[in-house]
């Protein structure tokens, strides 16, 4: 499993309408509406490098309403949520 956090800065009006459309690509986990530098920060869960590659610059940077991105891919994932997700499936 590969997994990218991206950070999206997107024109204001538009920021919900753009949460939505990425929020519906497969692949995208979750999308947040944050306060700083970006408007928005999505996390994306793919099987391969390669799919990752297609979900962020075919699907993701072609919804309008996007000024600007940038990428973050995760060399590993430290989670507590997905620990104890393991641990309730019974996986040892």
């Amino acid at each position: 499993m590969v997994s990218t956090v991206v950070l999206l800065n997107v024109d204001p009006p538009q920021i919900n309408q753009v949460a939505q459309a990425i929020a519906d690509i497969n692949g995208v986990s979750e999308v947040f509406s944050v306060a700083g530098r970006f408007d928005l920060v999505a996390i994306v869960r793919v099987r391969d490098n390669d799919t990752m590659a297609q979900v962020v610059t075919e699907k993701m940077l072609e919804v309008p309403g996007i000024i600007r991105s940038e990428t973050l891919i995760a060399f590993r994932v430290f989670s507590k949520h997905d620990l104890e997700s393991m641990f309730s499936l019974g996986i040892e």
